[in-house]
This record gives C-alpha cells, sequence and structure tokens, in this order.
C-alpha cells in the first residue's frame, strides 16, 4: 500500500518520529519560566548538549543535498561550499569564548553595550531577521522540498497529458545533448536542443513528477516547527539535534554501500566518473573551485562567519566557556567529516545519472530513489524533514529573541517576562511564514548558500573587528554596514526584479565558449576510430566549455522559452562586484568561472574591512569609560555558578585594567591578549585535525583508482 508515493512503512515511521519530536517540545515546555529558558536553556548547557547543539545548527542535513548537488556539477572541488569552514574550525576554538564572557542574549544587544547604540541595535535586528529569513528559513524549506520530491512520484500509468511531454522532453534533451558533445547537431535539431534547453536551465525538465508541491509542504512542515519551538524553546531543540545527530551520520553513510553495489564499485566509480571531478582543488577548466577562489572563499569566512546570531545563543547557553569552545569544536570537526560522505554521494550520483540532471539540486532524493530499500527510504525522509526541524527550529528561538529583546522590548517596557516570552513564541510561527514566502521564489540552492555567504559580511565584520580593536566607532559601523547591505543585497536584487535592467544586453552578457584540451584515457571506440593505439592510452581530447552567465547568479534565459527571438533575461541574483570590474575596464567576459567566484568574494570582503577601519579612523572615539567596562568584562573569565560569575564581572568593573597585563600589544587600542595554555593545545590540536581531516578525503577520493 502506498500514500503520496510512498510505502506505508515509510510513512509509520515519520509519523513515529513527528510524534516524537512533538512529545519532546511538550516535556520542556514546563521547564520554560522565564526569557533565559526560551532564549538561552538557562545557560546551564554542558558539554554534550553544547556539542548535540553545535552539531545540529552546523550539520543541517539539507546541506547533505547541497553539497553533493554541487560536486555532481563540479568535481570534489564543489565540496568546498561546506567543507571550507574546516580552516575557521581552529579559530573557533577563541571565538565562542567571545560569544560567552560578553554574557549578553543577542547579538544586537553587543552594540546596544558596546556603542550605546539602540539604533544599531535595531538595526542589526531588522537586517538580520531578513538575513535569516532568506538565507536559512527559505533556504532550509527549498533543499528539504528538492530533496523530498523525487521520494514522492507518481506512477507514469497516472500521468497527464501534460506530464508526459515534460518527461519525453526530459529524455529528448538528454539525447541530444549527448549527441551535441560528440558533434555538431544538424541545423534541426540544433533548434531543438536549444528550445529545449532553456527549459533544461529553469528546471522545468525532470525525469519524473512528484507528488509533493511546494505550498502543501512548506505549509505543513513549517506549521509542525512552529508549534516544537512554541512549546520547548532551545533547550528542547538542542535535544532533538541529538537525536538528529545519529540520524545525520546514518542517512550521510547509507547510500554510499548501495551506490557502489550499484554501480559495481570504486574502480567502477572511477571509470564512469571523469578523473579530473576527483581533484580536491579544481582541475576542471568548468570549476568553480580552484586554490585561488577557495582562498578567497576563506577570507569571507574568516571574517562573516561571526556575524550569526546563532553565535550569541549556542555558546551563551553554555554553562561555562570551556563547554561553548568544546562543543563549537568537537561540533565543527564532526561536520568536516560527514561533509566528506555527503561529496562521495555526489560522486556517485554522476555515475549513476550522468551530467544530465535537469535539476542537479535533486541528485540527493534521486539516489534515494533509486538506491534504498522500503524502511531506509523512510529513514531518510525522517533525517531530512528531522534537520529541518532541528536548523529552523533553533533559528527561530534566535531569531524571536531579537524580536523581543530588540524590537519589542524598547517599545513595550517594564511587562513580565511571562509577557515577553509569550510574545517571542508567538514570534515564531510569524518568522517561519515569512520564510515560506520567500521561498516560493527560490530556486537554486547552491546560488541561496552562496548568497548567504556573502550576506554575514554584513555584520561579521564589525562584530569581528569591534571585539578586537577599541577604535571601531559606531558611525563606522553605520557607514560600513549600509554600504554593503546595498552592495551585496540591495543592488542584486533590484536589478534582477527590474525587466528592463535584467533583460539589458550589456548585463545578459556571457563568458566567451572556450575548446579546452584534456588527457582521458583511451577507450575501445577511440581505438577503432584511430585516435590512440590502445585501451587507456592516454590521449588528449577536446572539450566544448560553454559560456556562462558574467553578471546573474543562475545564469541567463529566454523570457518565453517555446519562442527563440524572446529576449534574454538574467536569472538569479546580480553580481554586482563583477559589474564593477567591468565598469572600470576588465575584459570580464573573458573570465572563467572560477575568476567570476573569487572577482565577488575578494570585493566582498576587501570593501566592508576598508570602509570600516577608514571611517574608524575619521570619526570620534567611543566613550572611553563604556570600552573600559565591555573589554574588562570581555577579559573576566566564566565563573562557576551564576551567582560566582556576577560578582566577578562586578570585581572587573570596579578595577577595569585588572587583567591589562594579559594584553598582548601594551598601550595600543588592539586587543588582542596572550594565550594560556588551554588556548594552545587546544589551538594545536584542531590544527591537527584540520590536516587529518584533509587527510582522509583525500585519502577517500585516491581509493579505487
Amino acid at each position: 500500500m502506498k500514500f503520496f508515493g510512498l510505502h506505508w512503512i515509510d510513512v509509520a515511521i515519520l509519523v513515529v518520529y513527528i510524534l516524537t519530536v512533538l512529545s519532546i517540545g511538550k516535556i520542556f515546555s514546563h521547564g520554560v519560566k522565564g526569557e533565559k529558558d526560551f532564549f538561552l536553556g538557562g545557560r546551564s548547557l554542558g558539554k554534550w548538549l553544547q556539542f548535540f547543539l553545535s552539531f545540529g545548527n552546523m550539520t543541517d542535513p539539507g546541506q547533505a543535498a547541497t553539497t553533493a548537488s554541487s560536486v555532481y556539477r563540479q568535481g570534489a572541488g564543489g565540496a568546498w561550499l561546506a567543507l571550507i569552514t574546516l580552516f575557521l574550525t581552529p579559530y573557533y576554538w577563541f571565538m565562542n569564548v567571545w560569544f560567552r564572557r560578553v554574557r549578553l542574549t543577542t547579538m544586537a544587544d553587543l552594540f546596544a553595550d558596546r556603542f550605546g547604540s539602540r539604533f544599531l541595535a535595531t538595526l542589526y535586528a531588522i537586517t538580520m531577521l531578513m538575513v535569516a529569513i532568506v538565507g536559512v528559513i527559505a533556504g532550509g524549506n527549498v533543499v528539504a522540498l528538492k530533496t523530498l520530491q523525487p521520494l514522492m512520484v507518481k506512477e507514469a500509468a497516472i500521468y497527464t497529458v501534460t506530464d508526459q511531454k515534460r518527461v519525453a522532453e526530459y529524455h529528448e534533451f538528454v539525447a541530444l545533448r549527448e549527441q551535441r558533445q560528440a558533434a555538431p547537431l544538424a541545423a534541426t535539431a540544433a533548434a531543438r536542443y536549444d528550445l529545449l534547453s532553456e527549459f533544461y536551465k529553469r528546471g522545468e525538465l525532470q525525469p519524473y513528477v512528484s507528488y509533493l508541491q511546494p505550498v502543501t509542504f512548506y505549509l505543513v512542515s513549517t506549521g509542525l516547527v512552529a508549534v516544537f519551538i512554541m512549546l520547548g524553546g532551545l533547550k528542547a531543540s538542542a535535544v532533538v539535534d541529538a537525536i538528529q545527530a545519529i540520524l545525520v551520520v546514518l542517512i550521510s553513510v547509507i547510500l554510499i554501500p548501495y551506490g557502489l553495489v550499484k554501480i559495481g564499485g570504486v574502480t567502477e566509480l572511477h571509470r564512469k566518473v571523469p578523473e579530473v571531478m576527483f581533484n580536491l582543488f579544481g582541475g576542471d577548466p568548468a570549476s568553480e573551485y580552484t586554490w585561488y577562489s577557495i582562498g578567497a572563499l576563506l577570507l569571507v569566512q574568516l571574517i562573516g562567519i561571526a556575524g550569526t546570531q546563532a553565535n550569541m545563543a549556542i555558546a551563551g547557553s553554555a554553562k561555562n566557556e570551556f563547554a561553548a569552545r568544546l562543543g563549537a569544536v568537537t561540533g565543527g570537526f564532526s561536520k568536516r567529516f560527514v561533509t566528506i560522505a555527503w561529496a562521495f554521494c555526489g560522486l556517485i550520483a554522476f555515475a549513476l545519472f550522468g551530467p544530465n540532471l535537469g535539476d542537479s539540486d535533486q541528485a540527493w532524493g534521486l539516489m534515494t530513489r533509486e538506491l534504498l530499500p522500503v524502511g531506509l527510504i523512510g529513514l531518510m525522509i525522517t533525517g531530512i524533514l528531522g534537520g529541518k526541524i532541528a536548523l529552523l527550529g533553533a533559528q527561530s528561538v534566535v531569531l524571536s529573541g531579537l524580536v523581543v529583546k530588540n524590537l519589542y522590548e524598547p517599545w513595550a517596557p517594564g511587562k513580565t517576562e511571562g509577557h515577553y516570552v509569550f510574545v517571542a513564541r508567538l514570534a515564531v510561527p510569524f518568522l517561519l511564514a515569512a520564510g515560506v514566502l520567500v521561498g516560493l521564489f527560490l530556486n537554486s540552492i547552491v546560488a541561496i548558500l552562496k548568497f548567504s555567504i556573502v550576506l554575514l559580511l554584513v555584520w561579521g565584520v564589525p562584530i569581528t573587528l569591534l571585539f578586537l580593536w577599541r577604535r571601531v566607532t559606531q558611525q563606522a559601523v553605520v557607514v560600513q554596514v549600509s554600504v554593503t547591505l546595498l552592495l551585496i543585497a540591495v543592488v542584486p536584487s533590484v536589478v534582477s526584479s527590474i525587466p528592463a535592467l535584467a533583460r539589458s544586453e550589456a548585463l545578459t552578457l556571457m563568458t566567451r565558449e572556450r575548446i579546452v584540451h584534456s588527457p582521458v584515457a583511451a577507450s575501445a571506440a577511440d581505438v577503432t576510430a584511430g585516435a590512440a593505439a590502445g585501451v587507456g592510452k592516454t590521449i588528449m581530447r577536446a572539450r566544448r566549455i560553454e559560456p556562462v552567465s558574467v553578471f546573474f547568479e543562475e545564469g541567463v534565459v529566454r523570457v518565453n522559452p517555446r519562442d527563440p527571438s524572446s529576449p534574454k533575461t538574467g536569472k538569479g541574483l546580480f553580481r554586482t562586484e563583477v559589474y564593477l570590474l567591468a565598469v572600470v575596464g576588465f575584459d570580464v567576459a573573458g573570465f572563467t568561472a572560477a575568476q567570476l567566484l573569487t572577482t565577488r568574494y575578494l570585493v566582498d570582503f576587501l570593501l566592508p574591512v576598508i570602509v570600516l577601519v577608514v571611517m574608524s579612523l575619521l570619526t570620534r572615539r567611543t566613550d572611553p569609560v563604556r570600552l573600559a567596562r565591555f573589554y574588562a568584562r570581555m577579559k573576566t573569565p566564566v565563573a562557576g555558578t551564576l551567582e560566582e560569575d556576577t560578582q566577578a564581572v562586578e570585581a572587573s568593573y570596579a578595577q577595569p585594567t585588572r587583567y591589562d597585563h594579559l594584553k598582548l600589544f601594551q598601550n595600543s587600542d588592539w586587543e588582542f591578549t596572550k594565550w594560556d595554555r588551554v588556548d594552545t593545545v587546544g589551538f594545536i590540536c584542531c590544527c591537527a585535525l584540520v590536516g587529518i581531516v584533509l587527510l582522509v578525503f583525500k585519502s577517500v577520493l585516491l581509493v579505487g583508482s
């Protein structure tokens, strides 16, 4: 018996999980007495709950689909979108101490405390709400939808005429594409290929028809998250994260043995997948990921990672700073290892389906349907849906904290804690509903992830520097945030939404098509054609690198895909950074995909840093008394109990210079401090683990070669 394409056993597994999650929310609802209980778990989470909370926040199973999609399209280098934070893990050893020692509830509180600026706190709350709604809530919805759609497909016998036509056109496109790669198409076939290619770029050609539709899925799954979080708050989310951690590991590795059996083992994997796709640092001329683009991405992540509001909630919920830093580091490294499994699944997807999937974002779901038996499919669905509950659950608590503490409470002060918790609970469904609306207009999960990474720079730059440099001023932060938002959020969205601009001939510019010659192992057909002396001999084969959009993230398509004379229009966000280079004379049409990505990330990194530093030097210093109190508290270690900690902070306020002997640069505005034994040993261990993860990943890619 099947329900909407799913076996009843898989449905039963899903129902049991949903009931379990709701029960956890109900159990923990009795422990929510005030704001600290709801937003920070009473600052009582130990090492294990910190690990699960960090792992759950970092390791959304939706990233499995994102990473597999990126690797399917670009080879192992595509894993860097998720793996780049590997190099930041030693940084977590210190960063999470900042967010615990600052002893605040929300990140917006940081600006009110550091500058005495309610305006900056409000601006942070409003902008980060928008960023999280787009990058986290809407992105989580899209990822879960695209992963689950291939698992709930209609049988061909009940296809409508429209369904039959769409599936038939998909198979026709795949056949024409294979012919075109071997030799130029005849005029009629070429025209047909161009027409079908327009539908393919839009993701409208699929080998199946799904029961699962966006609106229904978003409303039902988001409603479940809302009820769960409104009941239990952050501690309930941490407990679900503990369950989810086990599920994430299972669903990350379970496809690999089934996939290898299906394709005939790792040796066959290397035969069916181009060898260049096993290169961890690019190697494919069409790849976006080379050593220099990965380096640019690392710079963006290094300074942007501090910008997310979740840092304050997760680290702030720890009972002490060692639990905060250990939870972040262990959760982070655990994610890096499962990322390797996700990347390997992307290579298996290429071996299974070839290069012609209509929408690579659905590779994970297609593999699940193709490979897993009844029961395990239900487990996979539970893992993906549970990941959405875990991620959006924690994030909605964080965002409701911004709404209450930094928007509502200043407007309606003096209410009881119960009143503010009620408002926080009420905010959750509204925030999730906003994410549903945005998700209906987004399509590419890889594009969403790239956008989310650069959006963190808006606030990541000032947050990082205000911890380290006394000279940062309120006026400088306002200017820098405004300029950065304009560059990477407002202009990209506005240009895409104005037809006259999106359809402009200048802005729909494509890169120039290139022909590259790559070494490959000769096949029997090559020997027969006289191109090689024997099977397996190395020969050079020509390959066409098709043009990509210079200025639009998701490409350029026809307004009317069925009309070859229809004007072209940009799809996705506009790349303002690349356009600025074009204005000053760079030949951006000659850039490779990796150079386009590098341009975007380097400009996004350099501009906000330069603006903030220059404006800080040109504007008046912050009140020195306020600064002294802030940095005195930041140097005060967190005590064993909340009462002892309060006394320690008061002692530092009474004598703000009592920890100044720890400063690395005495009598300067820089607040770097000397490392103690825990700092040094922890950092060295983290660096060693970075090397181990890279070694394991490279070894996995070499198996069977």
